[in-house]
């Protein structure tokens, strides 16, 4: 060999070491991708071989570089499997700030727990995951894992950014499969970024680069409504060895019911014999549905089991029935058998739960959601949604869990998109009747009934489990603007039948009123004060989206101190815009008494982001109304 020959070698090594080095020092990301970020995705590939549709084979392989603890989180070291699906490689190597290797774990090293919280169903389903702590930051760490799986329903879809904080340099995803095989792809939220794919005879890629990190802010969409995404499914798969061909949402419900559900329903004869003697022959379908919930929720509980694992088919309810707990899919298909055995129709129900009121793409079937509840269809007024999974939800509330989004309906006949309940202004409606009286040293002693509905209810239920101590501070926080404040009486009635909550309060507070001289200061609005003003945002990037709107009404008789007369007063407030209405006024009864009445409502509804400084303006004049004061002076 030439020294020349050599030379071009050790060249070429070189480069390949600085060149591999690159992707795992920190030093080396673009400065466009360090903004507003906890970790940023170095490479991420992902490759999905369908060999058929009873066997699918998955490569990741991803490498992260972590800048601050709360990176941690989006390493994502974790894969579930159980009888159906195994994992043949798992390894992740952890490099330091430089680049350079500093640990590495093999397969054997990921921690195996079981992915149910308790209990026996889905006693197979397991998860691994790496249990790492950092020596320091910023630190890149590369996972590979290989699996092999039986059920091919879940395909995984192309998600390159799952998270805010988090920026991605180049993500890649690829699928082949066989050309008897159909496979349909749906793409959401590229108009900023710009996607490059390949679209072959039995094989799809996808590919981006350098997406900037999404920083959350108040009022605006979720996540999954703004991130990009490729939703990929397969046409035919298998499910825990049933065979499906879905190509629309109604093919999607006929193959549930018929091949997972329908064979599941095996009530036992003693259970049934018993709920039918509990249910009133000449009572109506509501009146049963009423009478079954409560069986459940006195029989039954629920056990978590962790998304991805588990499939889709539920436990039989003859399962169910002997162990007394479930999931959501079990204890749904559950009230749904007994349901149907005092003869009221009801249909197991697909969804995505949570708060953000994520929908199902209602235009691509596919193995979408992550939770299940029960439809009661009715002829005349809206549909009843019943949540299995809780025990203290009264019949037909599902507040903001499941609320306001389209599911699919699972019937006989076919799956169905329709739309969970969505709480109107007017229902989610807090009421406050209360007295206050004002003493001569500024001390106040004051009462209160306050009555919440709707997704104010949805907020106050959890307190009929708190103890008197948590109830003392919760209240204490509540009010926390009042110093000093002592507790004389708490009641609180869970109205279930009509789905109020009702708090009766008794507290008293030493110099609640300002004494300057002769003078009195006293904020009239001691019970309700809006303490809620949004973040402030120089360059607002998204869109104002108010989720969910609500309706105060408050009444409160103030009783003035003895030696005090009214010397001013505030005015009358009305402040009426697109993203609600406050009202104040204050009645002057007598020399001795005044009424406070106060309206604040929120409207909900989608803004463009310009709007957001005017509905954050809306609330600081709210907040600013809350603290009016009367001057009193002496007499």
């Amino acid at each position: 060999m030439t020294i020349k020959s050599f030379a071009s070698i050790l060249m070429l090594m070189l480069c390949a070491v600085v060149s591999s080095q690159t992707k795992y020092s920190s030093l080396t990301i673009p400065d466009g991708l360090r903004e507003n970020v906890n970790a940023v995705v170095r490479e991420s590939n992902l490759n999905v071989t369908l060999r058929s549709s009873n066997e699918m084979h998955v490569v990741k392989k991803r490498t992260i570089t972590v800048l601050n603890k709360e990176g941690d989180d989006n390493i994502d070291a974790v894969e579930y499997y159980d009888d159906n699906k195994k994992i043949i490689t798992f390894q992740a190597t952890v490099f330091d700030a430089y680049g350079k290797q500093i640990k590495k774990f093999k397969k054997k090293d990921f921690k195996d727990v079981s992915a149910v919280a308790g209990g026996t169903l889905y006693s197979d389903s397991r998860a691994k995951y790496l249990e790492y702590t950092p020596i320091g930051y910023p630190y890149t760490i590369e996972v590979i894992c290989e699996s092999v799986d039986k059920n091919t329903a879940f395909i995984d879809s192309f998600y390159p950014v799952n998270d805010y904080y988090l920026s991605v340099e180049n993500s890649t995803y690829s699928i082949k499969f066989p050309t008897d095989i159909s496979v349909r792809t749906k793409e959401n939220n590229f108009e900023d970024v710009t996607l490059e794919k390949v679209v072959l005879d039995g094989f799809l890629s996808f590919k981006v680069k350098n997406i900037k990190a999404f920083k959350p802010e108040d009022y605006s969409p979720s996540f999954s409504a703004m991130a990009p995404r490729v939703l990929v499914a397969s046409n035919q798969f298998t499910l825990e060895g049933v065979p499906g061909h879905v190509e629309s949402w109604e093919d999607f419900g006929k193959w549930m019911y018929h091949d997972l559900i329908k064979d599941t329903q095996d009530l036992p004869a003693s259970t049934l014999a018993e709920i039918k003697s509990l249910v009133k022959q000449d009572a109506s379908d509501i009146e049963k549905a009423k009478v079954v919930y409560q069986y459940v929720q006195d029989k039954v509980r629920y056990i978590s089991v962790q998304v991805g694992i588990g499939g889709w088919k539920p436990f039989n309810v003859s399962k169910v029935d002997e162990l007394g707990y479930g999931d959501c899919k079990a204890l749904t298909n559950y009230t749904m058998a007994l349901l149907k055995a005092v003869g009221v129709e009801s249909h197991f129900t697909i969804l995505y739960a949570r708060s953000s009121q994520r929908s199902l793409e209602n235009d691509f079937a596919s193995m979408q959601g992550n939770h299940a509840i029960l439809n009661i269809p009715q002829e005349d007024g809206e549909d009843i949604w019943l949540e299995c999974t809780s025990q203290k939800l009264p019949f037909g509330f599902i507040g903001d869990f499941t609320d306001d989004r389209d599911v699919l309906v699972i019937t006989p006949e076919g799956g169905k998109i329709a739309h969970t309940k969505k709480y109107k202004v007017e229902e989610s409606l807090q009421t406050i009747e209360g007295s206050c009286k004002i003493s001569n040293q500024g001390d106040i002693q004051v009462e209160a009934k306050v009555v919440s509905q709707g997704i104010q209810y949805d907020d106050k239920y959890v307190l009929e489990t708190e103890t008197e101590r948590d109830l003392d501070t919760h209240y204490k926080e509540h009010w926390g603007y009042i110093n000093g404040l002592s507790l004389d009486d708490m009641k609180i009635e869970n109205d279930r039948d009509n789905i109020k909550f009702i708090e009766s309060v008794r507290f008293n507070a030493p110099n609640y009123a300002k004494i300057v001289g002769e003078r009195m200061l006293v904020t009239v609005n001691a019970l309700n004060r809006n303490k809620n003003i949004p973040d402030r945002y120089r360059n607002r990037r998204l869109p104002l989206q108010v989720k969910r709107g609500f309706r105060d009404v408050d009444s409160v008789k103030i009783t003035l101190p003895e030696n005090f007369k009214i010397e001013s007063q505030p005015e009358n407030v009305l402040i009426e815009n697109k993203y609600g209405v406050y009202k104040m006024e204050l009645e002057v009864v007598d020399d001795s008494t005044i009424i406070y009445n106060r309206e604040f409502t929120i409207n909900d509804g989608n803004f463009q982001k310009e709007d957001y400084s005017g509905f954050r303006s809306f609330f600081k004049e709210v907040s600013k109304k809350d603290n009016a004061k009367i001057a009193l002076i002496k007499k």
